[in-house]
């Protein structure tokens, strides 16, 4: 739990938003291995150390009718980049995606990791210009939750 933990602080180094992640160990342990998980996740391990993660959740296409996956963390450790931990990972999303008969693995990225988004497209991966993500948190989810009004301001929190 403790490495996974890690890895999502080191992941929020990464994506230079430190100040928004408050992941703890028992955080993490209630959503995996709680009365109804709806987290799961892999690791990746080099000699009996972890140094990679996924974390995933199922999400649904009414349009397929089906179920897919969510990655809402990919992160392997910088000195083990382009060994192939990545790829692996994702291998075996896409692996459990095919033997659930689910139609899509999704995932986001920053529009500014250009590693990643060439690492994701040598994949075969494709970006949907089309779509664009919202997100309600803090106030605004606060709010609306409370039957708030529209037009609270939003936030861009992770």
């Amino acid at each position: 739990m403790s490495a996974v933990v890690e890895l999502v602080h080191d992941l929020a180094e990464y994506e230079r938003l430190v100040h928004e992640c408050a992941m703890t160990d028992d955080q993490l342990r209630a959503a995996l291995f709680g009365p109804a998980p709806a987290l799961f996740g892999h690791v990746a391990e080099v000699d009996g150390e972890v140094v990679g993660f996924t974390l995933w959740f199922l999400s649904f296409s009414t349009f397929r009718g089906t179920h897919g996956i969510y990655l809402e963390d990919l992160f392997v450790r910088p000195d083990h980049r382009a060994s192939g931990l990545g790829r692996a990972l994702l291998t075996e999303l896409a692996e459990e995606c095919v033997r659930r008969g689910y139609a899509r693995l999704e995932w986001s990225v920053l529009d500014w990791n250009d590693p990643a988004i060439g690492f994701y497209e040598s994949l075969g991966a494709a970006p949907l210009s089309e779509w664009t993500m919202f997100r309600l948190t803090d106030g605004a989810l606060a709010a609306l939750g409370q039957g708030g009004s529209p037009g609270s301001p939003a936030s861009g929190s992770r």
